[in-house]
């Protein structure tokens, strides 16, 4: 996923600066290596993570400067009202600031069950926000795909 992604930027911008930002019970940026590599586990709370990263475009990406895409993997683990009030930041705060938007939930291969995240991002109609449920790696391309339909037409 990270690796397609930063492809498709690195080959459409000259200019590419990458954010890492995960979460548990608060969120925090980290470096790549931190980011995929360290085991810090907790509580959910997306809400956070949504905040900083909107705090994080206002300080250093002016959307009249940049082009913010945003990628956002996960299990789709959210405590109590932390989905409804994430969809409505989402909707309402980070969609506005960014060209695209893409929600990986990677599931297990025999999961029907769907997140209360997923539940509540679903309603989300704008055209640069993409939803997928993964689980395996092949099943990634095709958010990537669409990306590139949306950029290239």
């Amino acid at each position: 996923f990270f690796t397609l992604l930063y492809l498709f930027l690195t080959r459409n911008y000259e200019q590419v600066d990458l954010v890492f930002i995960r979460h548990t019970e608060d969120a925090e940026e980290v470096d790549e290596d931190t980011f995929f590599h360290d085991p810090k586990s907790g509580g959910t709370v997306v809400l956070s993570a949504l905040e900083l990263m909107s705090e994080i475009v206002a300080d250093r990406y002016p959307s009249s400067s940049w082009n913010i895409y945003a990628a956002q993997a996960t299990d789709g683990d959210a405590f109590g009202a932390d989905a409804g009030r994430s969809a409505r930041y989402l909707s309402e705060k980070l969609l506005p600031l960014t060209r695209y938007f893409a929600y990986i939930e990677v599931v297990e291969p025999d999961e029907t069950r769907r997140s209360s995240l997923w539940v509540e991002y679903e309603r989300e109609t704008a055209e640069h926000f993409a939803m997928r449920r993964v689980r395996e790696r092949g099943e990634i391309y095709p958010v990537f795909r669409d990306l590139f339909k949306k950029e290239t037409a």
